[in-house]
């Protein structure tokens, strides 16, 4: 029997692709465990937990987000300034009117692992609310979300 060995990436072994999602093509649920996939390298066979293997995710058209239901209305956003009775809400509607982006960042941020990895994996996600994007240099992958 040959003596096999677990794999373990390093760091200096990583690479990483761009891939360009389009949010309103499904719903954000939907979207947000594709890019949490790929921004922690979950799909790839060098996958090493301790390592952040991950790729670049462009998400574009964020303002066009599909929610199903009636989460439009009935969802709500939290945020707590700190001080007593300093919590605020927002329903998404609110939150898609004024800042578009945080919706997918959001859910992004809710379906990464809690680690040390996690702000990593969120600084290589770049959320922009219409169809246009500043990295056409880097020359992203389309990937089609279902």
């Amino acid at each position: 029997m040959v003596n096999a060995k677990t794999y373990s990436q390093k760091p200096s072994e990583v690479s990483r692709r761009w891939i360009l999602i389009d949010a309103s093509e499904a719903p954000v649920g939907r979207i947000a465990t594709k890019i949490a996939t790929y921004l922690t390298g979950k799909y790839k066979p060098t996958f090493t937990a301790h390592i952040d293997g991950g790729d670049y995710v462009i998400v574009i058209n964020a303002k066009d987000a599909v929610f199903t239901g009636n989460k439009e209305n009935d969802k709500k956003y939290y945020r707590h300034s700190g001080f007593p009775g300093g919590i605020k809400d927002a329903t998404v509607a609110e939150v898609r009117e004024k800042y578009p982006e945080r919706l997918i960042e959001l859910a992004v941020k809710g379906m990464l692992p809690k680690n040390k990895l996690s702000s990593e994996r969120m600084k290589r996600l770049r959320v922009f609310a219409g169809s246009d994007h500043s990295h056409t240099a880097q020359t992203p992958e389309k990937v089609e979300v279902k």
